[in-house]
């Protein structure tokens, strides 16, 4: 143990004693004061047109909300599966109250809590700006959200991203965005494009980077300053951060990123895309057909592709989805998600730990970790981890895979070893590269509510959210903070906020959080109290270590 952070309102830190956790803002006199007590207007000229947000209330008074803000024109008919284009402009006021339509996914992930759902829409490019109801002196830190979910499903209206807490308690402007998941976000029909006719790949990546570019147009409106502007996500949308870093037409569209529980290489590859976009084209012709791993040849051609997609309903096109993600098991491909970003060689040249080992990845301070208990989640709800066993027969060095069935002896030790495999490893080994050019803090997430202990879920996927947001004082967090996890809640809630957006505002969450380096490995431990220790886990991540150089020298 190096240092500790503890307290409600204190941090501490290697050799260190308690430390006030960072204001909300600098000091900046009486003119700083006296700026901040004008409250800011609801309407905004953003640069596509006028916008009018809403003052917040009861639980969110002193914010201001603008939701269902397009940024990019609606992806139908012949946009469908194509780059986003500009929004047009218009000139009458848009009254932005309410979140636009989640991405087309099945819809039980798109539940709001009160017993409803979110509208589903391929009219889905929109985003949301939360922002303190008063005019600062400055233009204030940008926190840009991308939802996770596996690629597959997630939308900004889900409660637990509400960004109106956040703004409100750390003085920053708070931003989350939709973009296309499943396969009208990532299926790659490349192969079928023409002149006539083209296919875009990576669209959903592509509408993460113009939701960026909005930013950079138009935050300033908001109060928010375009040259602080941080990139978080967590799970898919931590995995999605990553590969913002490695994809060059997102350089210069932000500062600081924070990845949280990413799987660092969900990416894939064109071999397996190719495969994907066969079969996916035989799925919409024919929804009886067998899925199996089988080579299925191309058999349409690229005028009959269009005509096939083109004249699909989406939810059609979520039905195929649906079934090529068995097939993607069946067939054993090498990357186990059907609709992730496509290492084209293009517009994604690498995969995120390429890019990274490779020095290429944008130069901006970075915070990446994973949770104690990731993958608790998946083993109890969604089984979507690929089976321990796949990894451990991957690894073709008889001793490096005896050592790791004995690091992991234990049942429930083959959870966190699919879990260590998908997210801490990769992002470990991200972060290690990374680290050389760019400031990188590297942090693993202890803290369970005692619900959550009791229960054997403990500090897993996801559950940071909850302090990130602020939510446990909130009815969606209520349930789980009632079993005597108040007063820890609160203080957890005030650590992570303060390091989060003290990094979005100066690329530094704290002095006493020392950045990651192949010399001591030093991670943040964020519990009540949190505490710096030295390469946690470290047999563990060493002998992963061997497995990936293994896989390099092949």
């Amino acid at each position: 143990m190096v240092g500790q952070y503890g307290g409600p309102d204190s941090v501490a830190g290697p050799g260190f004693g308690p430390l006030t956790v960072r204001p909300v803002s600098p000091p900046g006199g009486l003119a700083l004061l006296l700026g901040a007590m004008a409250l800011m207007d609801t309407h905004v000229a953003t640069a596509e047109g006028p916008v009018e947000g809403q003052r917040g209330r009861r639980s969110r008074r002193g914010t201001i909300s603008w939701r269902g803000i397009p940024y990019a024109a609606p992806p139908v008919g012949p946009l469908r599966l194509r780059a986003p284009q500009p929004v047009q402009p218009w000139t009458d006021t848009l009254a932005c109250h309410d979140y636009g339509p989640s991405p087309i996914q099945d819809k039980m992930f798109t539940a709001r809590g009160d017993g409803t759902f979110q509208p589903r829409s391929e009219d889905c490019l929109t985003l949301n700006v939360f922002a303190p109801d008063t005019v600062a002196a400055a233009g204030r830190p940008v926190m840009v959200f991308n939802y996770g979910g596996a690629y597959i499903l997630g939308g900004s209206a889900t409660p637990i991203y509400d960004g109106a807490f956040l703004a409100r308690a750390r003085d920053v402007i708070v931003v989350t965005v939709n973009y296309r998941v499943g396969p009208l976000g990532f299926l790659d029909l490349s192969d079928y494009s023409t002149p006539e006719r083209p296919f875009d790949v990576n669209c959903g990546l592509r509408d993460m980077v113009a939701a960026l570019e909005w930013v950079q147009r138009n935050i300033a409106s908001f109060g928010g300053d375009p040259d602080r502007v941080t990139v978080f996500g967590e799970s898919a949308g931590g995995a999605a951060v990553l590969t913002l870093l490695s994809t060059p037409s997102a350089q210069g569209l932000f500062s600081r990123a924070i990845a949280q529980s990413p799987a660092a290489d969900l990416v894939v590859h064109r071999e397996s895309s190719e495969l994907i976009a066969d079969e996916f084209v035989r799925q919409v012709v024919d929804p009886r057909r067998r899925v199996g791993p089988e080579r299925t040849e191309p058999f349409h051609t690229p005028d009959q592709v269009a005509r096939i997609i083109d004249g699909a309903d989406p939810f059609e096109l979520l039905g195929a989805g649906n079934r090529v993600l068995a097939f993607t098991r069946q067939a054993q491909l090498s990357d186990p998600m059907p609709f992730a970003p496509v290492v084209d060689g293009e517009y994604l040249p690498q995969s995120p730990v390429a890019a990274a080992i490779g020095g290429r990845t944008h130069r901006v301070p970075l915070i990446a970790g994973s949770n104690l208990d990731e993958g608790e989640l998946f083993a109890r709800f969604w089984s979507i981890l690929p089976e321990p066993a796949q990894f451990l027969v991957g690894v073709h060095d008889p001793e490096v895979r005896e050592e790791l069935a004995r690091l992991y002896p234990g049942t429930r030790d083959e959870v966190r070893l699919s879990a260590d495999a998908v997210f801490w490893i990769p992002t470990s080994l991200f972060a290690e590269h990374h680290a050389k050019h760019s400031p990188t803090y590297v942090y693993r997430y202890d803290y369970s509510v005692r619900a959550l202990k009791l229960s054997g879920i403990g500090a897993t996927h996801a559950t940071e959210l909850l302090a990130i947001f602020g939510i446990y004082r909130h009815p969606i967090g209520v349930g789980l903070a009632a079993l005597g996890s108040w007063g820890s809640t609160k203080r957890i809630t005030a650590t992570m906020q303060s390091l989060w957006t003290w990094f979005a505002r100066t690329g530094v969450p704290s002095e006493q959080w020392p950045p990651y380096s192949i010399d001591d490995r030093r991670v943040l431990l964020i519990d009540d109290p949190a505490r710096v220790v030295d390469d946690p886990d470290g047999a563990r991540r060493a002998a992963w270590e061997r497995v990936h150089l293994e896989l390099r020298r092949e």
